[in-house]
């Protein structure tokens, strides 16, 4: 078993881990040092078995709290997942015709032909 090395609160201890989880021993580790570190930033130095006992309980805390928000995230994504579901099981909606109306016949020619004047005046003031 490996032998780590590990400072909390500005205090080094020793603490063996299996093989392969040195990481994971040094991330929890340092989450307990900033822990411990805030609590001897705020109520100054404490007896070692206080500011570990402290520090843990704040972790603690804070590890309930990210559970319950991971309970309601499931609780919503059960949810989503059966709205989904209902809605894949319904046959798909029919289709809807969109009448788009025409414009006239008759404001159509009426366009053209003052398209035509307009263009024929163009060429009248070009010409000059």
């Amino acid at each position: 078993m490996p032998q780590v090395e590990i400072a909390i609160g500005g205090r080094t201890f020793e603490v063996a881990c299996q093989e392969g989880e040195e990481h994971f021993l040094h991330s929890a580790a340092a989450m307990l040092d900033t822990e411990a570190t805030h609590l001897a930033e705020q109520i100054g130095r404490v007896p070692e078995a206080r500011m570990l006992l402290m520090a843990g309980l704040m972790l603690a805390d804070k590890t309930a709290g990210l559970e319950d928000r991971v309970r309601e995230l499931e609780t919503e994504a059960a949810k989503m997942r059966a709205e989904m579901e209902t809605m894949q099981g319904q046959p798909a909606p029919e289709p809807v015709r969109v009448e788009v109306p025409v414009v006239p016949a008759a404001v159509t020619d009426a366009l053209a032909e003052i398209a035509a004047r307009a263009e024929a005046l163009a060429d009248q003031v070009e010409a000059q």
